[in-house]
């Protein structure tokens, strides 16, 4: 096990959008370390991936929780995606769906869904 507070991340690789989730995490939720999972348009794979692709991020998920002991999965969807070029409502939508799809895997932690905006601030989706 490892030492300090885990959470993990279910972002997408855009590299604007780790830090500002990474911080408000940490700030949110007393955390040391977020473990960070990378998809191009995560709450569109977590929905529409192919087996495979989910099958990725769950492995990389169990290893966060059951080897770090993270207690909290953030499932994040972003402003100006790319890889998931829809429009926020559809991205809200996805979040709380893809929240759905992680809890239904029965890890027994917290999971949440995070929206950045188009100035990187962190919203809530789905409370």
């Amino acid at each position: 096990m490892a030492h300090g507070t885990f959470g993990t991340a279910i972002n997408c690789m855009d590299g604007r959008a780790q830090l500002p989730v990474i911080t408000w995490l940490k700030e949110q939720y007393q955390l040391d370390y977020v473990d960070t999972i990378t998809e191009a348009g995560a709450d569109c794979v977590l929905l529409r991936g192919t087996p495979e692709q989910v099958a990725s991020v769950q492995a990389r998920v169990r290893i966060s929780v059951e080897k770090h002991g993270s207690q909290l999965i953030a499932v994040v969807g972003h402003h100006d995606c790319a890889g998931n070029p829809c429009p926020e409502e559809e991205h809200r939508r996805e979040i709380a769906e893809s929240v759905a799809a992680v809890r239904a895997w029965g890890l027994p932690v917290e999971v949440v869904g995070l929206w950045l905006d188009e100035d990187w601030r962190v919203q809530r989706v789905g409370e």
